[in-house]
């Protein structure tokens, strides 16, 4: 039996038509499910709670937010596993882990796979991630993304990222990590446990699921001359290349900005969240590539 959780409003029309189809999979491949729909922000959560503590895989229908939730009311590790049929506007996580794009694809993977210890990152508060953690104009994009009524999904993200790196002024911020602490006047500092994030930007391109290690990345220092041609090698998956980026590999980090901030955790925007990030290991199990 698998518990399916389902995201109406991730991924806006093509979440029915995805959902059907693995639910037509889940049929043929004679597996039972039963299907849960959320009907408000944070029911996830408590959906993933519940049906833990019952036993039995939970699968989650839809993007990195739906992903987010329920892996913060995942319980009872050792006996349930997570799976994810990708039906979001961006799914990167979903890219990270190697799940199809396809329905059809992703359920098999889950009913033939077995499912593989996973990385995810503990915050304070009981707050988990397992894509990304930011903060900077990561924050300011989502934040003109939700007031964007015009354009949605990449479009409206690449667009708020335009606008955000034209108007954005940097944060002064206090790195720890490896025993190291480093001050950065920041564009972005990012932990990536997956290597992409706002659909498809390789925030983190060297992170790898599997080796046990978190990604810190900070764009130090941007002068103004250099936003263009820094855009350019971010969309292009080669940030690590320019002088101004600091590039970590850590288990445990811990940023400090000057003035309170706001960090993004899977998209999701946590307000007074401290950004301290601990990797987990060899708990949460997920069928993946």
């Amino acid at each position: 039996m698998y518990n399916i959780i389902v995201n109406p409003k991730s991924g806006r029309g093509k979440k029915d038509r995805i959902c059907a189809r693995a639910l037509a999979r889940f049929a043929e491949r004679g597996k039972q499910v039963r299907v849960f729909e959320t009907e408000k922000e944070g029911q996830a959560t408590l959906l993933a709670h519940d049906l833990c503590e019952e036993g039995g895989d939970l699968v989650a229908i839809g993007g990195d937010g739906t992903l987010h939730e329920v892996l913060n009311g995942f319980s009872n590790f050792e006996r349930c596993a997570l799976g994810l049929i990708p039906a979001g506007t961006g799914n990167d996580f979903a890219a990270a882990a190697k799940i199809p794009e396809k329905p059809e694809q992703a359920v098999d993977l889950i009913v033939d796979g077995e499912p593989q210890f996973t990385e995810f990152m503990q915050m304070p508060r009981g707050v988990r991630g397992i894509n990304a953690v930011g903060t900077g104009i990561d924050v300011e994009i989502l934040r003109r993304c939700r007031r964007n009524r015009l354009f949605s999904g990449k479009t409206g993200y690449l667009l708020s990222l335009i606008v955000s790196l034209i108007k954005f002024k940097n944060y002064k911020l206090t790195a720890r990590f490896n025993g190291k602490e480093e001050r950065y006047d920041a564009l972005i500092a990012c932990v990536g446990n997956g290597y992409r994030i706002g659909g498809g930007i390789r925030m983190c391109p060297a992170a790898v699921l599997g080796d046990g290690l978190l990604d810190l990345v900070a764009v130090d220092d941007v002068k103004k001359s250099r936003v263009i041609p820094a855009f350019i090698k971010l969309m292009k998956g080669r940030i690590l290349e320019e002088k101004f980026t600091r590039f970590e590999r850590c288990e445990h980090v811990e940023v400090v900005p000057e003035q309170p901030l706001t960090v993004q955790v899977d998209g999701e925007l946590y307000d007074d969240l401290p950004f301290v990030v601990d990797v987990v290991k060899d708990k949460l199990r997920m069928y993946r590539g």
